[in-house]
């Protein structure tokens, strides 16, 4: 498990982990969040392709697990004082083949999860690296077997493409209409494949605008309507991102530098 630590200029505290080869058609990463500090630190969320299972405890909140849906808009996240989060974020192979949910319903949105929710307790926070290996061995016990390989190619070809790839062509190179694809997407994720690669596209554009490249790179049609799709998902121009003041952008502030 390679595993990356980086501090904010806020004081806010990331660790990431990647996860075991056989759980990467379903995990996209581990993660953790500290605020050390006694004040809230005021967050914009980005979407970025993922939905969350979140562990955590603050002095304010006892300990307790939340799902994240799959979001499409930016959204107020202040991160409370003190708060410690354990996470695994998750591509969407993981809804139907881990997890067993319909996330439609999830969309922008916040779900609890019931105490003792995958054998998870407080002191599993204390150490990244036992919680990772911990429901790591949960997950693994929980993949259904068989599956559809229609699915498992298109999501292979969307995530290497960064959602670049027209909807047309995902369907030629895995032999399924679109008109199926997007009515599988609909009905499991709340969202269009379309609208889904655009999230992706944007969060891939987020490397290059955390770099001060201001200009588009992944087939936008000009600047134009890269300059739009950035004030979609995120409510300001790149190169108001590019500054990022205080951190406001929690998903920006974390990726790594190139």
């Amino acid at each position: 498990m390679h595993s990356a630590n980086h501090i904010t200029n806020s004081g806010i505290e990331f660790k990431t982990a990647g996860p075991a080869p056989e759980l990467s058609d379903f995990v996209e990463s581990f993660w953790m969040l500290e605020n050390p500090s006694d004040t809230a630190h005021e967050t914009i969320g980005l979407p970025d392709g993922r939905f969350d299972i979140i562990f955590s405890y603050s002095p304010q909140e006892p300990f307790h697990a939340t799902q994240m849906g799959l979001g499409t808009e930016p959204g107020q996240h202040p991160i409370p004082p003190r708060i410690v989060m354990f996470a695994v974020s998750f591509k969407l192979l993981a809804i139907e083949y881990l997890l067993d949910v319909k996330a439609g319903s999830l969309l922008n949105t916040a779900h609890p999860l019931p105490a003792g929710f995958w054998g998870i307790a407080k002191d599993d926070l204390d150490d990244f690296e036992h919680f990772c290996e911990k429901i790591s061995a949960k997950m693994l016990s929980l993949v259904k077997p068989d599956i559809d390989e229609r699915k498992k190619q298109l999501f292979e070809l969307i995530y290497s493409s960064n959602g670049s790839l027209p909807v047309k062509e995902l369907s030629e190179k895995v032999f399924w209409s679109s008109r199926q694809i997007n009515r599988y997407f609909n009905e499991h994720f709340g969202i269009s494949l379309k609208a889904y690669c655009n999230i992706l596209r944007f969060k891939t554009s987020l490397h290059d605008i955390k770099g001060g490249n201001l200009f588009p790179n992944l087939d936008f049609a000009d600047q134009t309507h890269f300059i739009k799709e950035v004030k979609k998902f995120s409510g300001v121009a790149p190169r108001e991102l590019f500054k990022n003041q205080n951190d406001r952008f929690i998903l920006l502030s974390a990726l790594p530098k190139k």
